[in-house]
């Protein structure tokens, strides 16, 4: 096995059904895995298909999405894995790079993107905005994002050399954790050692508008991923709109 893209997901049905049907028409080979690691969903996760295999983390806490990657890592079969949320559309050429890829990490650039319900990816900018693009955003940056250090490909050789994800970081703080630094973090302190490789030039992927991105830390676009709240005093994107609201 050569790739396994692992995907934890918290309710959002809807959107693994699209995902669906975007990996369908990928015909991607033998040696490519999809997981998705069902987090908690209710009602658990089941679709009848092929293209993808679901395992449940057995967990009910809130914010556990890094405990289900290291989960879905001691699963994966594949020499590279593929880290990214179920919010986040890649595209068949990144994973066939990943494939090829004999490296240890690749960082992934993102855009925002939109999976219909026929999950085909379309960047239009009607769509952007009714899935809840703040219009002034689009109109400053288009549909460009900046980098965030949770979606990835890495040689699973070297995602558990490094230790994986800190899971007493998710157990003992409440949203954000700050585990997708602390990861980088290691990474970086890895390389400096001397151990690691610098990170191959950046593949484009794609991220469904959500939260702050659409004025509110909470915005669900139509309801299609998970309803945990984002709303507290250690993060810095709610308290940006706590000030924003108050000089209105």
């Amino acid at each position: 096995m050569q790739v396994s893209y692992i995907i934890p997901v918290l309710n959002s049905h809807e959107i693994v059904r699209r995902q669906i049907l975007h990996w369908e028409r990928m015909d991607l080979p033998d040696d490519v895995e999809i997981i998705i690691m069902d987090d908690g969903s209710d009602p658990p996760l089941k679709f009848d298909t092929d293209v993808v295999t679901i395992h449940k983390t057995n967990e009910t806490r809130p914010w556990t999405s890094s405990v289900a990657r290291n989960r879905g890592a001691e699963i994966a079969k594949g020499r590279n894995l593929i880290m990214a949320d179920v919010d986040f559309i890649i595209p068949k050429d990144v994973i066939m790079r990943v494939r090829d890829f004999h490296g240890q990490k690749i960082q992934f650039s993102r855009q925002f993107g939109v999976l219909d319900e026929q999950g085909n990816l379309t960047q239009e900018k009607e769509v952007l905005l009714a899935y809840g693009l703040d219009p002034e955003r689009y109109a400053k940056r288009g549909p460009k994002l900046s980098f965030h250090p949770n979606h990835y490909a890495m040689s699973k050789k070297v995602f558990f050399e490094i230790g994986g994800y800190d899971e007493k970081l998710v157990f003992s703080r409440l949203y954000p954790q700050g585990e997708d630094n602390l990861f980088k973090r290691r990474w970086h302190q890895w390389v400096e050692a001397g151990k690691g490789e610098a990170e191959e030039p950046q593949a484009m992927v794609y991220m469904f508008p959500s939260g702050q991105f659409c004025g509110d830390v909470d915005y669900n676009p139509m309801g299609l991923f998970h309803d945990l709240s984002r709303k507290n005093e250690h993060n810095v994107f709610y308290e940006r709109q706590l000030r924003r609201e108050a000089k209105k």
